[in-house]
């Protein structure tokens, strides 16, 4: 899938679970684009046959695109708890640096990054507190 679908994928079940209901309109401004993007995306979408989709009406995850979504989500998550847990990024910016890196990075890496961190996170805090005294030192 591309990176464009994944957003959008990510976009409806997040809505979905948020909403218990994804409505293009919805779609278009969490995405920040507009209703005919999402038209367009939704209908390619529905032809891999991971969503449904009627003109004017809610739009679903088909069992595939739901399976789909959650894997673009999960990595998501780890990448976004490594970036504020690990590195002490500030929420917003994980998030929006999330979105980008959740792209990129491949799946070898993805799993890697889930161990670290939850051996990290089992390492206790010292780490961090340690890292982010020596970032604030350094300006960054």
């Amino acid at each position: 899938l591309s990176a464009s679908s994944e957003d959008y994928l990510e976009a409806i079940y997040n809505l979905a679970h948020q909403h218990k209901v994804a409505r293009g309109k919805d779609i278009a401004q969490s995405l920040n684009v507009s209703r005919a993007s999402v038209t367009g995306a939704i209908k390619l979408l529905f032809d891999k046959g991971l969503a449904n989709y009627e003109p004017y009406g809610y739009v679903t995850l088909t069992e595939k695109g739901s399976k789909e979504a959650q894997s673009v989500v999960k990595r998501h998550n780890i990448i976004e708890s490594f970036f504020v847990n690990v590195l002490g990024v500030d929420e917003q910016d994980a998030k929006q640096a999330a979105c980008k890196a959740e792209h990129a990075l491949g799946a070898a890496i993805i799993p890697r990054l889930l161990n670290f961190t939850e051996f990290y996170c089992k390492q206790g805090g010292y780490i961090t507190a340690e890292f982010q005294k020596f970032c604030r030192l350094k300006g960054s």
